[in-house]
C-alpha cells in the first residue's frame, strides 16, 4: 500500500466504484498458495530434530522494494535482480552504481566456491528503498472466548456488552448519545485495549465477522465483488488494526497515515488458477474524522 494518506482517501472512493473495468487501489493484497506437494517444500512438517534437510535458497526479490520477484538482473555484475526496469534505474541512482564493480568482482569470485562456502557479506540481500515498511514476526494466538462473538452494524451488537463496561466506559458512552460512529468507537477502542498489541485478525470461521470500529463505511454484501478468477464469492478472511501504525513508526500528525480496519476478502474457495499471485479485495474503513461515503 502507499504510505501517502491522499492516497488512502483516494482508495475510500474506489472501493465504492461496484464492479469498474479498472479498479485504482493502492490498497493492494495477493494470495499465494502451494499445494502439499510442491517443488520448493517437503510435504512433511519438520521434525526439529536436526536431520531435517536444509532450505535451499528462495526466487531471488527486487533489489530496490524486496516485494516481488527480480526476473531481471544487473547486466554488470550478475548479481542485482530487479521487478522492473523503473526500480533498476532507482537503485542505480541511489548508489549501486558505485558498488556494482565490487558486487561483479565478489560475483566471479564465488562462481568458484562451492554453494555452501558462499555468502551475502557484501549486503547483495538489503533493500534499496527506504521507503519500505519494516519487517516482524507475527505470534498467532487464539482469542479468548470474549472475541468469538463479532460487531454487527450496530454498536448494540459490538463487542463490548453493557454488564462488561466499568463506570468509566458507561459514563464515555453516555457523552456519544445519538453518535452511533461515536459510540461504537468508544466500543471499539475499549475491545482492542484489552489485547493492544494486536495487529491482526484471523478467522478461519466461515462465519466470523469483522470488528468494525463504526457503522458508517462498511461495506454490503453487493459492495464485495466476486473472484477475479473463478467468479465465485468472497468471504471474511482478516483485518488489520490500527495498531500496526504504531509499529511502522507511523507519526500522529494531522496528515500522516491512518485508519481505523482494513479489512480482507479472498475466495471462499481458495481457487486454484494458474497465476502464482491472485489478487484479492481490501475495504478500507478510515476513522470517523477522515472518513468519506459517497
Amino acid at each position: 500500500m502507499c504510505t501517502s494518506m491522499a492516497c488512502l482517501l483516494q482508495d475510500q472512493h474506489e472501493q465504492w466504484k461496484r464492479r469498474p473495468e479498472k479498479q485504482l487501489r493502492s490498497v493492494k493484497v495477493f494470495r499465494c498458495q502451494l499445494p502439499r506437494s510442491n517443488p520448493f517444500y517437503s510435504s512433511e512438517p519438520p521434525r526439529n530434530d536436526n536431520t531435517d534437510d536444509p532450505l535451499e535458497p528462495g526466487a531471488s526479490l527486487c533489489q530496490w522494494c524486496g516485494t516481488w520477484k527480480g526476473d531481471k538482473v544487473c547486466s554488470s555484475c550478475r548479481s542485482a535482480h530487479y521487478c522492473s526496469e523503473k526500480h533498476q534505474v532507482k537503485h542505480w541512482r541511489s548508489g549501486h552504481k558505485a558498488v556494482c564493480q565490487m558486487m561483479s568482482i565478489f560475483s566471479q569470485s564465488s562462481d568458484h566456491k562451492p554453494r555452501n562456502q558462499r555468502n551475502s557479506s557484501t549486503g547483495l540481500n538489503k533493500v534499496g528503498s527506504s521507503d519500505m515498511w519494516p519487517e516482524f514476526e507475527i505470534i498467532c494466538d487464539d482469542e479468548p472466548e470474549f472475541d468469538t462473538e463479532a460487531s454487527n452494524c450496530s454498536y448494540s451488537n459490538s463487542l463490548v456488552s453493557k454488564d462488561q463496561m466499568d463506570g468509566t466506559m458507561n459514563s464515555l458512552m453516555s457523552s456519544f448519545e445519538g453518535d452511533t460512529d461515536k459510540r461504537s468507537w468508544a466500543s471499539f477502542q475499549e475491545r482492542i485495549s484489552r489485547a493492544p498489541e494486536q495487529v491482526i485478525r484471523y478467522a478461519r470461521d466461515v462465519k466470523a465477522r469483522p470488528l468494525w470500529p463504526m457503522p458508517s463505511g462498511q461495506p454490503s454484501k453487493a459492495d464485495i465483488p466476486n473472484c477475479n478468477y473463478c467468479n465465485g464469492p468472497l468471504c471474511y478472511e482478516f483485518q488489520i488494526l490500527p495498531q500496526l501504525l504504531y509499529y511502522f513508526g507511523v507519526k500522529n500528525d494531522v496528515d500522516s497515515l491512518d485508519w481505523g480496519t482494513i479489512v480482507v476478502y479472498a475466495c471462499a474457495d481458495s481457487c486454484d488458477a494458474s497465476m502464482s499471485y491472485k489478487e484479492e479485495f481490501a475495504w478500507v474503513q478510515l476513522c470517523s474524522s477522515t472518513a468519506v461515503v459517497p
